[in-house]
């Protein structure tokens, strides 16, 4: 039979050289990747040229015929659709065929001589499937067809979702939903002064300060709950000002992404949504029972329901199927949307109320007036005057029933008046904007990122998780033994089979198993290569020292012998 050849990725490569290196024996090497000593040897003939290979994620052959910009346009690929996906948002081939060619020809317009290239990346069908395979990518809707078949699946749960509220006796005060949106909260519309102005204002990039929001209210429309919030750095300066965390209007959290995570997720469900509904229904003497309905997103875990304190279990959960929240999830049906439209407001506001009365520029209250605490105030007033109607009315398209005698004439008028509101605002701080600019703005306020953003963002976070690993060292963090480091790494390879193997949502399984290798194994894994580093320069060290007084009889009795192995 013809021997089948199994290549093997850059990254793996980069890592079986980093670890010869460090003094691991091309046996021990071969052993551990299951490889030939031939094929080791082999990768480290040409160790130079791979580790000064910059590539894209799954790549495994180096070849002067790839363009660097299509390396970049892969990276910076995955960083989007990472969004996407935490964002709960669907992607398709298209879209991500569509971005790509973006991406591409966004890198090659600042690059002088490349402009003939634009043209040359077609982002076919078969660089996609060769894309997918070698980063691993998930949840990808690969026909056409997919909004229809969406749209059944939609069509049904409706149908599913009203039989089991029925069956269960739920009333619209005990039903609840919950989504998550970006927000880039120092943000204005693009033809303003301060937008134009930007790159003047020396350290200071308004534009690209994101951070992610939990919003959740019930069916009835008569209660809100405290937001989530989660920004790239918790220990901010305004935060050391007499300013106590647990009693803001939101639920702070910070991590290098700013991102909700399924930790955030479960925390804000123990620290807010249960205590704040048990306290709700019994103040409305109803029965202790809630119906939490959310999308699948990767923050949200499958098992919520068992992860629950005893004293939460009268909270059941209920998943949208895939792909169907732009069509029934309430809270994308113009309640975010709205409430954007609000925080925009309240912003203009505020730029109005500090610059008018104290002769400051636009630009002046940007940079010094303007900080996360006062974000904080603003976000706290837009979601304070989200309207119960609104809240009612994103209901009507999953539970029409709930709705049901509610008069939603003139619903549609109320984003527009606060539009026009905005327009108005603006004006008075000799703006030129429009209503097409505030809509504009509350569109790029989702997760939808430039090319310039997104490189930004890989930058970002390359940078703070090396400042995290090194603020971790500082803090004395990896006082684990190393023996149970292995063990449980080793524990996790075994679940992490098993999960794959037989969860039989296999679309879901990879997410999650990438998401927690990404963000919780990664970490172990440095603190192991760390170790096994500083293992080696210590023994280097003692037998340094000790080398020239080996006897030369000494030396030769032990040639032919294996040599001292060192603990890796």
């Amino acid at each position: 039979m013809k021997r089948k050849v199994v290549r093997t990725t850059i990254e793996l490569k980069k890592e079986i050289i980093a670890k010869y290196d460090r003094g691991v024996r091309v046996s021990d090497l071969a052993m551990e990747y299951g490889m030939a000593k031939s094929t080791i040897s082999t990768i480290l003939k040409h160790k130079e040229a791979i580790k000064s290979a910059d590539v894209a994620k799954g790549v495994k052959v180096l070849t002067k015929q790839r363009p660097q910009a299509i390396e970049e346009v892969e990276k910076l690929l995955l960083v989007w659709i990472n969004e996407k996906q935490l964002a709960g948002d669907s992607i398709s081939e298209a879209m991500i065929c569509e971005k790509a060619k973006r991406l591409h020809a966004d890198l090659l317009k600042d690059t002088p001589g490349t402009s003939a290239q634009s043209g040359s990346f077609k982002a076919s069908r078969g660089w996609f499937d060769k894309f997918k395979k070698r980063s691993g990518i998930h949840s990808v809707v690969r026909h056409g067809e997919a909004a229809s078949s969406n749209k059944v699946a939609a069509d049904n749960f409706v149908t599913e979702f009203q039989e089991y509220i029925e069956a269960e006796g739920f009333v619209p005060q005990q039903v609840f939903n919950c989504d998550e949106t970006g927000l880039f909260w120092r943000k204005m519309p693009k033809r303003t002064y301060i937008t134009q102005e930007k790159k003047s204002l020396s350290g200071h990039e308004p534009m690209k300060d994101r951070l992610a929001l939990l919003l959740c209210g019930n069916a009835s429309g008569d209660f809100k709950l405290k937001p989530l919030l989660v920004y790239r750095s918790e220990n901010l300066q305004v935060f050391k000002k007499n300013v106590v965390k647990n009693k803001l209007n939101v639920m702070c959290r910070a991590n290098s992404k700013a991102w909700v995570t399924r930790q955030f997720f479960i925390e804000w469900i123990h620290e807010v949504f249960a205590p704040s509904v048990k306290k709700y229904l019994r103040e409305k003497q109803l029965p202790v029972r809630a119906l939490l309905v959310m999308d699948k997103a990767p923050a949200h875990p499958p098992g919520l329901e068992a992860e629950l304190v005893e004293e939460y279990s009268f909270i059941t959960v209920k998943f949208l199927p895939p792909n169907t929240t732009p069509l029934i999830q309430p809270m994308d049906q113009q309640v975010i949307s709205n409430f954007k439209k609000l925080y925009t407001k309240a912003l203009f506001q505020r730029c109005f109320e500090v610059t008018s009365g104290a002769n400051l520029t636009l630009r002046e209250f940007w940079k010094e007036h303007f900080n996360i605490l006062t974000c904080l105030r603003l976000i706290d007033r837009a979601w304070g005057e989200v309207s119960p109607r609104t809240m009612q009315s994103a209901w009507k398209k999953l539970w029409p029933e709930s709705a049901a005698g509610r008069d939603f004439e003139g619903f549609e008028d109320e984003p527009m008046s606060v539009v026009e509101d905005i327009v108005s605002l603006g004006k008075s701080l000799g703006l030129e904007v429009d209503g097409g600019d505030v809509e504009e703005l509350v569109g790029d306020h989702s997760t939808e990122l430039t090319t310039e953003e997104l490189q930004d963002l890989q930058r970002e976070q390359q940078q703070t998780a090396a400042e995290v690993l090194s603020s971790e060292e500082e803090k004395g963090r990896e006082d684990v033994p190393t023996s149970l480091i292995k063990g449980m790494l080793g524990k996790w390879g075994e679940m992490q089979s098993f999960i794959e193997k037989y969860h039989p949502d296999k679309e879901l399984a990879n997410h999650a198993i990438n998401l927690f290798n990404d963000n919780a194994v990664f970490h172990f894994r440095q603190v192991l290569k760390r170790r096994q580093k500083q293992s080696l320069d210590r023994f280097l060290v003692r037998r340094g020292p000790r080398e020239p007084e080996a006897s030369s009889s000494g030396a030769k009795r032990r040639k032919g012998k294996n040599p001292r192995r060192i603990a890796t």
